[in-house]
């Protein structure tokens, strides 16, 4: 049975899943560059920016803390800053935990420094790898290191030439990560039971995004769409 194949990790397999992430290598490079534009803006430094970029590595969160980040910093805007991107990273758990019949078997010493590397992108690549019999995790940090290392770089572009681009939302850019995402999740449809549990977590997180506004329908919306998967799953 597949699911008794051990599990591995093989320069091959990094290599591999650097390779799975190049069709999504225009969006990265175009969504890092947003950043470094909103990050100049802000009138963080190049420095800075570089740091945040590769020691947070988080996407989205990024955007919604230069939101709310002001200069000077006051412990309001730092505990604001922390609860709005703690709400945007709770999906985190539900996806750490999709990966445990995978990395649950590597070495707890690999492991979490390993899920520094997580996101959303390379967390689909490894799903889908996975349900396809893959069990080299290569797949999964080769494509994690290979998109650090390109987000890291990719502020420097629009940190430069961040007042050529006053208004992103002018140029479309914000809507390239989302048309990613659901490219992304067109190989993982498996049918109509599952799109069930989709619906569920898009309509929750509208939802709550139109009550309540801020960025708590993204939680709202993961919790609903799992609960909804799990009710529905055989």
């Amino acid at each position: 049975m597949i699911a008794s194949r051990p599990v591995t990790l093989s320069y091959e397999g990094c290599v591999r899943g650097a390779q799975y992430c190049l069709p999504v290598l225009p969006g990265t490079i175009a969504f890092g560059a947003v950043f470094g534009t909103v990050a100049a803006q802000k009138g963080l430094t190049l420095l800075e920016t570089i740091l945040m970029n590769s020691f947070v590595f988080a996407g989205a969160s990024q955007f919604v803390a230069m939101e709310v980040y002001t200069a000077p910093m006051t412990w309001a805007v730092v505990l604001a800053m922390t609860g709005v991107v703690a709400a945007v990273n709770m999906r985190m758990l539900l996806i750490g935990a999709s990966l445990r019949p995978w990395l649950g078997q590597v070495p707890s010493l690999q492991t979490y420094p390993a899920l520094f590397f997580l996101t959303d992108i390379n967390w689909l690549i490894a799903l889908r790898e996975y349900d396809r019999g893959e069990r080299d995790w290569g797949v999964y940090l080769g494509s994690g290191l290979f998109l650090w290392c390109i987000w890291s770089l990719a502020v420097l572009p629009g940190f430069f030439f961040g007042s050529l681009v006053s208004d992103p939302k002018a140029w479309g850019l914000d809507v390239v990560m989302p048309a990613f995402f659901i490219a992304l999740l067109v190989p993982l449809w498996k049918g109509k039971r599952q799109t069930v549990s989709w619906f569920v977590a898009g309509g929750i997180a509208v939802l709550t995004w139109y009550e309540f506004g801020g960025y708590w329908g993204i939680l709202t919306g993961a919790v609903s769409g799992a609960l909804a998967g799990a009710y529905l799953d055989d």
